[in-house]
């Protein structure tokens, strides 16, 4: 399957801060990853993420893997 600019995966942690009264910011100071890099995610640009990245955000958030990342694609 050709690569290409589309993702079939979204990011839900614009919906997750708002929840938490947190911001992007604070998130970035807990986890140790860069603003930049947290609003790559949260703008669904990311092409990949780090597993120790991924458990950071799950363990501040208070969160699952799947509450933060979601399939857009249709299930038929």
């Amino acid at each position: 399957m050709p690569a290409d600019d589309s993702s079939d995966i979204h990011c839900r942690l614009d919906e997750l801060l708002e929840a938490r009264g947190m911001t992007l910011t604070e998130l970035s100071k807990q986890v140790g990853v860069s603003l930049v890099n947290l609003s790559v995610l949260k703008n669904d640009r990311a092409k990949a993420i780090r597993f120790s990245t991924l458990t950071a955000i799950c363990d501040v958030l208070r969160c699952e893997v799947g509450d933060l990342l979601v399939t857009t694609r249709s299930k038929t």
